[in-house]
């Protein structure tokens, strides 16, 4: 079943409209101030680092809570959750070989596999290594109590990105020991188990969550396992504190990738894997073990003291589809990617609140350290095998930062949020993998060749000593003025710097082909301002509304890609101007509205030279250079984006249903602007019931995806050198599912 484009526009305005008048409706309703009941909203950390009000605070930040994640839903990717949050993209490559892609306000788009650019934390854990990779597949959604998504400049106090701050917090264990068990199945062989054990035991408050998901997949070679388990335990302490231990484990025993599609093999067969990730049976199997523990101590009345450390372990080996004539090559990596990481940190912080000028002031001084070191070896692989060795070195990614802020109520209406940062990011590689006349630490088959290479070792092909490193640092500010114009409206403005180095990933491989690292990248550095306002609309009902600017000098772009790698380079510079709205409302008779919209103009704002092939050299030989435009958008970053939803619940029954539109515009797949991937509107219905048996609870429910069967496109490879763009979603999909909680 298929609807136009003109349809589908006039069901999401009428869906708009529809929701803006009942909106309206409701505030009418709710101005008397004898009858009006304002709620400020949920309190968040990720701004200030204490308990704030979002409604209070000079940032763009919202929070989606518990229900939101854990009803109704699969828990298993976060692209379920963060569509609601605007400013906010997250493309689902329909394979957990490649995880999935978060973008904040045009920033992330250049990311291949994970998210790049934006800082994901765990309870305060990073999920994010030092140098900025991330992988969103860590958050165990079973489990979570809430995400909260900061946008804009004053995530410049969270160090290492450019476009904002995801943060996801486990529950507190209910008062009374509950266990429950969750069962789910659907479309394309798809099958989820969860069990859930929470509850308290004199000062231990505990929960622990375990889940497997296994699915076929919408496309051919893309079946999936992913086993999850995280533990919260937290002890009160005298004094008023808490000691929390987290232990979190993700493991990957099976993850195929297709592979992206070009356009002429989407319009064939739109559920194909590609040729070449059939041939090289890509995939990636990933074990993750990560624990940390958090001190939370009151001082004294005025001051609170934070100390939280961690570490874990981390070993990937990923399948490449890179031809064998490509793999032969002496200063080739292979084919195969293999690495096993150990990884540790830790923060302090420290909370003063007082008073200045009369008026109320909270000051914070933190610093933090995050430590990352890998063991990377490269292999041929040879149609699906792994072979010889082709790249073994020790890396180690170091990252360190200081910073204090602070929050003044320096008049009746008025309050001042300052911060300021100093982050240093230091990468060290050591090369084991040397095949030189004079050297050979990877003898080959027969004396004069390297490992994995049939080609002689002389003086002008050879794989000299690649070891390097390289150190970033900068200070990044922030600043956020408040005013509250009414007890329901405030206004605001913030302005901030933020500066993001290249992951170790980005510096792997140099686009002309050439051995070492490519330590020639430059962090990118943007400076962002923006302008909004929160009304507070009645008893759970609010409108936010932000507009921005960032300009980013040497932005982190992707300069040669194919066969699942990439290398990249900077471009001169970016910008990026956007609208945002919020607007959330009960609408009578248990109807509730949701509305999620974004505008986004980003663009490239000087031209600069690019790769039209594969090595990229931009001096000679001229036919493999291009010209990319100034005023080219940048690729993988739509238009606009909405999310709107209309929920309806009766009580007496336990029933809750809602539909919901998800719509984005076009994206271009290049630099060049030569193609693009469609804009698409999905629909969504869901609906279920819960009883309530004495100690028992049971929920069921239905879900069904994509209800117009929509032909889109879910992900882009950005400048995929054999044309092979574009990741397709699945057409309609439906789950069922069931479950049950028990307390004692």
């Amino acid at each position: 079943m298929e609807t136009s484009p003109e349809n589908r526009g006039r069901l999401a305005f009428a869906f708009a409209a529809v929701f803006l008048g009942s909106a309206s409706a409701q505030e009418v309703q709710t101005l008397d101030p004898e009858d009006e009941i304002v709620q400020l909203g949920p309190l968040v950390v990720t701004a200030t680092r204490v308990g704030e009000s979002t409604f209070d605070l000079p940032v763009a930040i919202d929070v989606l809570d518990k229900a939101i994640i854990q009803d109704q839903k699969p828990m298993v990717l976060i692209s379920e959750d963060l569509p609601r949050v605007p400013g906010t993209v997250v493309t689902n490559r329909g394979t957990y070989a490649q995880e999935e892609q978060i973008m904040i306000r045009g920033f992330g788009g250049r990311s291949q596999f994970g998210t790049r650019g934006i800082k994901l934390i765990a309870d305060g854990i990073p999920a994010s290594t030092p140098d900025g990779q991330g992988g969103p597949g860590l958050f165990d959604l079973g489990s979570a109590r809430s995400i909260e998504v900061m946008r804009g400049g004053f995530s410049a106090l969270y160090g290492n990105h450019s476009g904002g701050v995801v943060q996801v917090f486990t529950e507190d264990g209910p008062p009374e020991p509950t266990l429950s068990v969750r069962l789910m199945g659907g479309s394309d062989g798809t099958w989820i188990a969860g069990s859930k054990l929470g509850g308290e035991a004199g000062r231990l408050n505990y929960v622990v969550d375990l889940s497997r998901a296994q699915t076929d997949g919408y496309r051919d070679w893309s079946r999936a396992t992913k086993e999850q388990g995280n533990t919260k335990l937290k002890v009160a302490l005298d004094g008023g504190g808490t000691l929390s231990l987290i232990a979190n484990a993700l493991n990957l025993p099976e993850a195929r990738d297709p592979l992206g599609l070009t356009a002429e093999e989407l319009k064939r067969n739109r559920r194909q894997a590609s040729p070449a990730a059939l041939t090289f049976q890509t995939r990636r199997t990933l074990d993750n073990l990560q624990g940390g523990v958090v001190l939370d101590q009151p001082l004294s009345a005025a001051d609170d003291l934070r100390v939280m450390a961690y570490t874990g372990t981390r070993s990937n080996e990923q399948y490449l589809a890179i031809p064998l004539a490509n793999q032969n090559a002496i200063t080739a990596s292979g084919g195969v990617s293999a690495f096993d990481r150990r990884f540790a940190g830790g923060n302090l912080l420290w909370t003063h609140s007082t008073t200045l000028a009369d008026g109320p002031l909270t000051l914070i001084l933190g610093g933090e350290y995050d430590r990352s070191s890998e063991e990377r070896k490269g292999y041929l692989n040879v149609l699906g095998e792994r072979a010889a060795l082709k790249r073994d070195e020790d890396n180690t990614v170091a990252s360190w930062g200081t910073f204090v802020q602070g929050t003044w109520g320096f008049a009746p209406r008025w309050s001042l949020d300052l911060g300021l940062r100093y982050t240093e990011v230091r990468f060290d590689s050591d090369d084991g993998f040397i095949c030189t006349p004079d050297r050979v630490t990877a003898p080959g088959t027969r004396p004069g060749t390297c490992s994995g290479s049939t080609v002689p070792i002389t003086a002008a092909n050879l794989n000299p000593d690649d070891s390097g490193s390289r150190t970033y640092g900068a200070w990044t500010p922030a600043l956020g003025l408040l005013y509250s114009l009414t007890p329901s409206i405030n206004l605001y403005a913030n302005l901030g710097k933020t500066f993001e180095t290249p992951t170790f990933t980005e510096l792997a491989y140099r686009p002309d082909g050439g051995a070492g690292l490519n330590l020639g990248l430059d962090p990118a550095v943007s400076r962002h301002y923006e302008i909004g306002a929160k009304f507070l609309l009645g008893a759970d009902a609010r409108l936010n509304l932000a507009l921005f600017q960032i300009d980013t000098d040497d932005e982190l772009t992707v300069a040669t890609n194919g066969g699942g790698r990439a290398t990249y380079r900077n471009a001169p510079a970016s910008r990026r101007r956007g609208v945002e709205l919020l607007l959330e409302s009960p609408l009578g008779r248990g109807f509730a509205g949701y509305l999620a919209a974004t505008y986004l103009d980003s663009a490239f704002t000087e031209s600069f030279p690019a790769c039209a092939g594969i090595p990229c050299r931009t001096v000679a030989p001229t036919l493999n250079v291009t010209t990319v435009e100034s005023g080219n958008r940048i690729p993988g970053v739509p238009a606009f984006t909405l999310f709107g939803e209309l929920s309806y619940a009766y009580e007496p029954l336990g029933f809750d249903a809602a539909v919901s539109l998800y719509g984005q515009d076009k994206v271009y797949v290049n630099d060049r602007n030569s193609e693009t991937a469609p804009g698409y509107w999905l629909a969504n219905l869901r609906a279920g019931f819960t009883q309530d048996l004495g100690g028992l609870r049971l929920s069921e429910f239905v879900r069904i995806d994509n209800v117009l069967d929509e032909s889109y496109i879910s992900a882009v490879s950005v400048n995929d050198a054999n044309g092979r763009f574009y990741a397709p979603g699945p057409g309609t999909s439906v789950l069922i599912g069931i479950t049950a909680s028990y307390s004692f």
